[in-house]
């Protein structure tokens, strides 16, 4: 069949179809022994005072039957930098975190609420409005330590263990109640939490007070441990009190779940004063991802413009990542000449600010020099091997030039360390398609389809592949067997 792009609109008529994913992923069958997805036995966690209900892979399995129907039904961002920075900030601290299974996923979805999420399993999830929100890094990595801590002492399962008999749909509530959230626009999100606790437990959110204060308090320990400073979470509570006085009858997102009060903060800030007093410096690469998911948010481009102009020409507490913001803005607005001529002494100062290089080459491109802006990427990518940036819009130019076998080999390459993002995976298939594999289209289309919880259309895939297979018996064994892996799958969830 002829090579088609590939659409990747995300339905919201199929949200009913993902909810019920969640809630059989959730019904879990407790009295039945444990198996992981490659049938081995899973052997409880000794001393864990959960581990009668949920072991680490139970709900490792269950946090990515999870992610997988999120990523069908949620805006997510595809933006590589701001994907490759949010990573690299929640494995730096879950290094320092008392986390025992490591194995993380992250999410960012397109929202500007303040919202923030951990699922059982090692799914965390953030808003793009948290960004706009936290002033600094270390405000950022608050809310990062904090999440992470809930996972680490998984109140999720201990919520089970305290309440058996109603615990399960309780569960399943709270994690449709996430997807509707971001959905939904957060009314009916916030409904289905709301009317699951009160079924079970009344004035009680996501997580006890008693768990709120744990995560407070291992968060902070992370933090320290981390490098960073700990007032910043009485700082950052303080600012999601502000918003939520602004925002009238209805706080964020993330206060609903979290409540901040007066004497949270003042609890924080007592616990920061027991640790030593040390002068700390902000991330400018944040305050770079700051700008980045603020113009994100911005529809208009010559709004964006005005916005960022404005900043600049202010009062502006970081200059330099408001002058990024106002080059970002006026290339997407086409405005390139003026674009260059801001960049230009932010590269000549920071020379190996990937941001800048990046920002470079998308200004080569644009102005028809795509020779030049591809030979940048390639002589960075030399300094900063496969890193996740760089050799994403590298392959977006090559097949933007009419290079796809040489884009196809480059992300061949990449997604063997990025596995898991779809991302990858959707370019891959993209990548292929120009070059004329049209198995590989077949097979990285179907990683995409399965990393997005579409297993049908995964399989459906795969088999397109098959008859187009000649002489190539190796290559045909692997396609049935991960059709065979994919139809495995599809009944670990329905049994999960």
């Amino acid at each position: 069949m002829p090579y088609k792009t590939l659409n990747r609109r995300k339905p919201l008529s199929h949200l009913g179809a993902a909810a019920a994913l969640i809630l059989s992923a959730l019904a879990y069958n407790l009295s039945a022994s444990a198996q992981s997805y490659d049938n081995k036995a899973v052997l409880p966690e000794l001393g864990d005072s959960s581990s009668s209900l949920f072991s680490l892979q139970q709900e490792y399995k269950l946090g990515r039957a999870w992610l997988m129907s999120f990523r069908s039904q949620v805006k997510t961002i595809n933006d590589p930098m701001l994907q490759d920075y949010l990573e690299h900030t929640v494995y730096h601290l879950a290094t320092y975190s008392q986390l025992k299974d490591r194995r993380l996923d992250m999410v960012i979805v397109d929202n500007p609420t303040i919202n923030a999420f951990a699922v059982p399993g090692g799914v965390v999830g953030i808003h793009t409005g948290l960004f706009t929100y936290a002033e600094t890094e270390a405000q950022f990595s608050t809310v990062l330590a904090h999440e992470l801590a809930h996972l680490s002492q998984r109140h999720f399962a201990r919520g089970v263990e305290q309440q058996r008999r109603n615990a399960i749909p309780n569960m399943a509530g709270m994690l449709a109640g996430i997807l509707l959230a971001a959905t939904e626009g957060g009314n009916a999100g916030m409904a289905a939490i709301t009317a699951t606790q009160a079924a079970s437990l009344q004035n009680q959110l996501r997580y006890s007070r008693g768990n709120e204060q744990e995560a407070d308090r291992i968060g902070m320990q992370t933090m320290v441990e981390a490098g960073i400073d700990p007032y910043a979470a009485s700082a950052m509570f303080s600012n999601m009190l502000k918003a939520s006085r602004f925002a009238g009858t209805r706080p964020p997102e993330f206060l609903l779940t979290h409540p901040v009060t007066e004497k949270r903060i003042a609890d924080t800030r007592s616990r920061a004063n027991q640790y030593p007093r040390k002068l700390y410096t902000d991330n400018m690469y944040y305050q770079l991802m700051r700008a980045r998911a603020e113009l994100s948010l911005i529809d208009n481009s010559r709004e964006a413009v005005k916005n960022f102009r404005a900043k600049l020409n202010s009062r502006s507490r970081n200059p330099e990542a408001d002058q990024y913001g106002l080059i970002l803005a006026l290339t997407r607005d086409g405005q390139i000449v003026e674009a260059q001529q801001l960049l230009a002494p932010l590269l000549a100062a920071s020379p190996n600010q990937i941001p800048y290089i990046i920002a470079a080459s998308e200004l080569d491109v644009a102005s028809g020099n795509s020779e030049r802006g591809i030979q940048r990427l390639e002589d960075a990518l030399e300094l900063s091997l496969a890193n996740h940036p760089l050799t994403m819009t590298l392959a977006q130019f090559l097949l933007k030039t009419g290079q796809a076998p040489k884009a196809a080999e480059l992300l061949e390459q990449h997604v063997k360390k990025h596995k898991k993002n779809p991302e990858v995976w959707y370019q891959l298939a993209e990548a292929y398609g120009l070059a004329g594999n049209i198995v590989g289209v077949h097979q990285a289309r179907a990683e995409y389809f399965v990393l997005n919880g579409i297993l049908d259309k995964a399989t459906t895939q795969l088999s397109y592949a098959l008859p187009l297979i000649k002489n190539d018996h190796l290559t045909t064994l692997r396609i049935n067997e991960r059709i065979s892996q994919i139809n495995d799958l599809k009944l670990a969830l329905k049994n999960l």
